[in-house]
């Protein structure tokens, strides 16, 4: 009952921006931290970016300086401003949260988008 989807992927040149979003929708009581994964053809998903529902941000050496994580609780979404993209950072980018769908549940639970791809030409 809860969807995440991520929109904003597309092709860039180098040193260009993209700005990702997402929402997370349904049947949601809360959400704790949201965070932005991604993984690039033929490797394993890593962290990009992660920030806690009180604003704390947290970011992987790679993209540190050049992105910025931020979110809105009002409307359960996450963003992520990307700068200076490099053609290294070619990869399908994907949202994640963790929420909980009712009261009666004592811990969250890990919610992932579909993805949507950026990709940066050299």
């Amino acid at each position: 009952q809860v969807q995440l989807l991520e929109s904003g992927g597309g092709l860039v040149q180098a040193g260009g921006s993209l700005r990702l979003s997402c929402v997370a929708s349904g049947t949601i009581f809360d959400v704790n931290d949201m965070g932005w994964y991604r993984q690039a053809s033929g490797m394993q998903r890593e962290l990009v970016a992660t920030i806690t529902r009180f604003g704390g941000a947290s970011y992987s050496d790679s993209v540190k300086a050049r992105f910025t994580i931020s979110r809105h609780n009002a409307n359960n979404s996450v963003y992520l401003q990307m700068n200076s993209l490099k053609p290294e950072d070619t990869a399908v980018y994907y949202c994640n949260a963790a929420i909980r769908i009712g009261p009666w549940k004592e811990t969250h639970t890990d919610y992932w988008g579909q993805g949507t791809q950026v990709t940066v030409s050299s």
